[in-house]
This record gives C-alpha cells, sequence and structure tokens, in this order.
C-alpha cells in the first residue's frame, strides 16, 4: 500500500491531490511507454467514480487494485522457473511463444525498462509498476508495445538511434551498445562504400553522367571503388555518440525543469540542436570523404595529404564549404522523418498484429524516404560546394539560391534528384546489416565483458 501512496505522489505533479490525463501520460511517456491517447482516457473514464476528469487516491487505489489482481496470474506465467523473478530468457520465452524472434540484447533492454536497482531481473514490484503505468490489457498488447519501442532506425548516416535504450545504466551496457554498433556501422559503410560513392559522383555530376561515374569507379582498379571510406568511417561512429550524449543532457535538463515527458516538437528541437553541434564538429571530416570520393586516382594518398592539400592551397574555410546547406538539409529531414515515423507508429501501435521486424523496417524506410525526398535538393547543393575543387559548376561563395537556380538551369528538376536512387539503394542493405550485426556483436559483448 506504501508503494501505491508512493506512484501516486510521483504522478501527482502540482500537488493538488489529484491525478490529470496530462500527468499521467507524461509519465508513461517518461517510462519509455507510449500510449495512444484513447488508453489513457479510457482509465480515466474506467476509475473516475465521480466525473470529474481527474483521479483522486481512492479512485487511484481502485485502479492499482485491479491492475495487480489481473496481472499477478500473467507474471507467474511468464516465471517459467518459478523463482519469483523474470529475466531475459523469460522475455525470449515468452516472445518466441507468440512466433516471434527477439535478440538477447533486446530482451535486456525490455528488463531495463522495468529493473528499478539494476539486477537485470524484475521482482513482482517492479512488475506491477510498470504495468500499472503501462495500459496493456492483455499479453499481446504488452508484447506489442515492447516491440513498438524497439524500433529499426534506417537512417542514412546515424549509426545509433537517436538516444540510448531506454534503461541502460551502467558502463558496461553502454560500452557493449556503442561498442556494437560502431563495429557494424563501419562494417555496413565498407560494404556499401561502392554505392555511396557512386551517389556522391552522381550528385555533383549529374545522371546524364552515370556511364562516366561508373567508369570512374573502374579507373583505378577494385580499391579506388572505397576512396574516401577510411574517413567515412572515422566519422559516423564518434559523430553520432556525441549527439546521443548531447541529446541526453539536454532531454535531462528539459524534463527536470519542466517535470514531465518530451512533446514531439520538444524531441525535433533537441535532435536538431544536438545534431547541429555534432555536425559542426565532424563537418571537416566529411569534406574530405568527398574530395577523397571524387579525386582522379593517385590525387591523393590517404586523408592526411588530402587535409594538407586542401589547408595549402585553399583555406580553413574550405573545410566548411555547404556547411550553410547541409545545416538546413537537416531541419525539413528531421521534422519530415519524426512527424513520419511518429504517425506511422502510432497508428500501427492500434493494430497489435503490425510487429513483426520486416513490418517496423517497412515503416521506418517509409519515415527515412520522406525525409529524404523532402531535403535532397539541399543535400546535392551541399556536396556540390563541398567538392568545388573538382567541379567547374560550383562557383566559391555561392549561395543556397544559386545553388538551387545553378542545378535548374543545367540539369531542370530532375537535378535535385540526382543520386536518390542510389541512395535508396545503399540505405536498404546499410540499415540490415547495422540492425543485424549490432544484435549479434552485442551479445558477443556482453558474454566477454560479463
Amino acid at each position: 500500500m506504501d508503494n501505491f501512496r508512493g506512484l501516486f505522489v510521483k504522478l501527482d505533479k502540482d500537488n493538488n491531490g489529484f491525478i490529470s490525463v496530462d500527468e499521467l501520460h507524461n509519465e508513461m511517456r517518461k517510462s519509455g511507454i507510449l500510449p495512444t491517447e484513447k488508453k489513457v482516457k479510457n482509465i480515466l473514464e474506467g476509475y473516475d467514480q465521480d466525473k470529474d476528469g481527474r483521479l483522486d487516491y481512492n479512485e487511484f487505489l481502485h485502479y492499482m487494485t485491479d491492475r495487480e489482481k489481473k496481472w499477478k496470474i500473467h507474471f507467474h506465467e511468464l516465471d517459467k522457473n518459478k523463482c519469483g523473478l523474470i529475466d531475459r530468457d523469460d522475455i525470449i520465452c515468452l516472445f518466441k511463444e507468440l512466433g516471434v524472434s527477439i535478440s538477447q540484447p533486446n530482451a535486456k533492454r525490455i528488463i531495463q525498462m522495468m529493473d528499478k536497482d539494476n539486477s537485470m531481473t524484475v521482482d513482482w514490484g517492479e512488475f506491477l509498476h510498470h504495468i500499472i503505468l503501462n495500459p496493456a490489457d492483455n499479453i499481446g498488447e504488452l508484447v506489442s508495445s515492447w516491440k513498438h519501442s524497439l524500433v529499426f532506425d534506417v537512417g542514412e548516416s546515424r549509426p545509433l538511434s537517436l538516444e540510448f535504450p531506454d534503461g541502460m545504466s551502467g558502463s558496461g551496457a553502454w560500452r557493449s551498445f556503442v561498442l556494437a554498433a560502431g563495429l557494424a556501422d563501419a562494417i555496413s559503410r565498407t560494404l556499401t562504400a561502392p554505392i555511396d560513392r557512386l551517389k556522391t559522383q552522381l550528385q555533383v555530376h549529374g545522371s546524364k553522367t552515370f556511364a562516366q561515374a561508373l567508369a570512374k569507379q573502374r579507373e583505378g582498379g577494385l580499391r579506388s571503388m572505397w576512396q574516401g571510406n577510411v574517413v567515412n568511417v572515422l566519422k559516423g561512429t564518434p559523430q553520432s555518440t556525441l549527439q546521443c550524449m548531447i541529446y541526453t543532457q539536454m532531454k535531462m535538463y528539459t524534463q527536470d525543469r519542466t517535470k514531465e515527458g518530451l512533446s514531439v516538437q520538444q524531441r525535433f528541437g533537441l535532435g536538431c540542436g544536438s545534431g547541429a553541434f555534432a555536425h559542426a564538429v565532424f563537418y571537416p571530416l566529411e569534406v574530405l570523404k568527398v574530395r577523397l570520393n571524387l579525386q582522379h586516382s593517385g590525387t591523393y594518398h590517404g586523408m592526411v595529404q588530402c587535409a594538407r592539400s586542401v589547408y595549402r592551397n585553399e583555406s580553413l574555410a574550405s573545410f566548411y564549404r555547404g556547411f550553410g546547406p547541409s545545416l538546413l538539409c537537416m531541419i525539413p529531414y528531421a521534422g519530415v522523418e519524426c512527424a513520419v515515423h511518429q504517425t506511422i507508429v502510432n497508428w500501427a501501435r492500434n493494430d497489435p498484429s503490425y510487429n513483426s521486424d520486416s513490418q517496423l523496417f517497412f515503416f521506418s524506410f517509409v519515415a527515412f524516404a520522406s525525409g529524404q525526398v523532402t531535403s535532397y535538393p539541399l543535400a546535392v547543393i551541399r556536396t556540390q560546394q563541398q567538392a568545388q575543387a573538382f567541379c567547374a559548376v560550383s562557383h566559391p561563395g555561392s549561395s543556397v539560391l544559386q545553388g538551387f537556380t545553378g542545378i535548374y538551369a543545367r540539369h531542370g528538376l530532375r537535378g535535385y534528384y540526382n543520386g536518390l536512387g542510389a541512395s535508396f539503394i545503399r540505405a536498404v542493405p546499410c540499415a540490415l546489416l547495422n540492425h543485424t550485426l549490432t544484435r549479434k556483436l552485442e551479445v558477443l559483448f556482453d558474454s566477454t565483458w560479463s
């Protein structure tokens, strides 16, 4: 009973003796639970006896008692070895019974959503606290809510999700996740590097020079198809890790001030801010990657010589060519991807059948594609400005507006989307490799350090 009183006080943010829809919804979101508005309202409608649109302690106690009676049976069903605790093997077994395969790392993250004492097991008290905030009516809905918290990320250049997995704690768990994601990202970038280089060639020279771009790919032999890949690998994971750290700190600061979960608008703002800072720190490597991608075979002998050449023959400002359109590109991409992804997932969450890996991947790809199509013209301008030393069509100091008009004059509307097909072709295997390898490597690192 004391635990129930403590939870009520925690939910009652304004200390007025009542819990509102917003207070209940915000606490659910802070716990990594994203219920539909209808589910939250159903709780109030079912237990709000005086119909004042909120719950007092006795009404909330009635709700908690009903949840306790209903889910006590399910807890014992989940506890396969009858030890009074739920662990990763129990979660994997539950998913298997429902015909869904889940990896050890993802099972671990589900445990961490409920685990309050970092024991990597869930006792009845921890499970009850989770299930009171999770409005699932049955095991199927509970599993569906867990699955939707583990969606794919098919972002073209972000190996880590924007936030570290919910409940992740301890340096070991963080280290395993970052190393696994980083190594998987390096492998996927390396395997898809020829497609990435072809995309850069098409963005700069246009789709009419497709055959010429392929010829340049073959010009220096097989090895030349991986020009610039080392820089690309060195940039990927450190930039994403820095963005995640900044985002997490900003998120904690915002939630401490507002005492509630982040809205979609706040997530978008924090994502743009953290992304812009991390992007600015590592942007010179992006410029070097494009230069190495476009070089004639033998022009540069590695990343260091390329950097020296840019510094000596041009200026320090050359390391930030195209930075303006690159920042502008982030806003429509992040905004559209976030909005589309949130809309699709909220729609899918109403139907528990939409919880397979292939369906979640498809949803994320639709969001990624929507963001790409919206922001891609700015990406083409950015790449052309980065490649000024190799491309006569882009003039030093040219603005975004001049970039738009110049592309239209040379290639028409089609020029704004040169290389988009290659970007989509690369995104699918890259995302699948990232997802598969991250799961397997995280299992390997966990077993090595445990």
